[in-house]
C-alpha cells in the first residue's frame, strides 16, 4: 500500500485535511518535509475501521533528520488526504515506530 500512496504524492494526487494544515503550521511542518516523510518512509500503523475512512500512519525522517509522523488515508480515494502531522514524542515511541505500552 505505501507504494500506491507513495505514486499518488507524486503525481499531485493528495490533499491536507484543515486539520494537518493547523497542525503542519503549528508544529513547523513544512509540506516539503510531509512529502519527503512520505515518500521515504513507511507504514508503521494501519487503522483500517477509522472512523472517517481507512487510514495508515507513515514514520520517516525529513531531510534535516526530524523523525516525523503522517496520517493519511488510503489510497483507494481519488486523492491521498493528509489526516495529521506531528513530531512524536520519544518518551511514548521505541525508535519513532513503535508504540509504548
Amino acid at each position: 500500500m505505501i507504494e500506491e500512496i507513495q505514486e499518488k504524492i507524486k503525481l499531485g494526487e493528495y490533499e491536507y485535511s484543515r486539520h494537518a494544515v493547523d497542525q503542519s503550521i503549528l508544529r513547523e511542518i513544512s509540506n516539503e518535509e510531509i512529502i519527503a516523510v512520505i515518500q521515504s518512509g513507511e507504514i508503521i500503523e494501519d487503522y483500517p475501521q477509522d472512523k472517517y475512512g481507512p487510514s495508515c500512519l507513515i514514520a520517516g525522517s525529513t531531510p534535516k533528520g526530524r523523525w516525523v509522523h503522517v496520517q493519511v488515508s488510503y489510497p483507494g480515494r481519488p486523492k491521498v488526504k493528509v489526516i495529521t502531522v506531528y513530531q512524536p514524542n520519544p518518551e511514548e515511541w521505541i525508535n519513532f515506530k513503535k508504540r509504548k505500552k
